[in-house]
């Protein structure tokens, strides 16, 4: 199994927990597409501008987005490498259950002789 160096429990916990919630989604989503500020993205959810912000806050904690100040306005981008490297652990996992499976056939069919 791939481990993601520099990558502590508790980190990778953080990364997860931020990306179960559809609405930190969406945001990432958006931010990939493009590099929009805060306010830009409140415009899009029927909560408060605040709710939003502690959205961000928790995708930015997450290591997921980082924030730049362009004036008044904050804008968010995101950090692909880091979702690139929480896609190799997911496909690492995958990897995992496709060998048990294989395993499990293996086993049936062995029966079956």
């Amino acid at each position: 199994m791939v481990v993601l160096e520099n990558e502590s429990e508790e980190s990778l916990n953080q990364l997860f927990r931020a990306l179960a919630d559809g609405t930190r989604r969406d945001i990432l989503k958006r931010s990939i597409a493009e590099t929009p500020s805060v306010s830009d993205l409140a415009a899009h959810y029927e909560m408060s501008f605040a709710a939003v912000q502690k959205h961000v806050a928790v995708l930015e904690r997450a290591g997921l987005i980082h924030k730049r100040a362009n004036g008044r306005a904050q804008l968010v981008s995101t950090d692909r490498e880091r979702i690139r490297r929480a896609g190799e652990l997911l496909d690492s996992f995958e990897t995992l259950w496709r060998q048990r499976v294989a395993q499990l056939d293996d086993v049936l069919l062995t029966k079956e002789d």
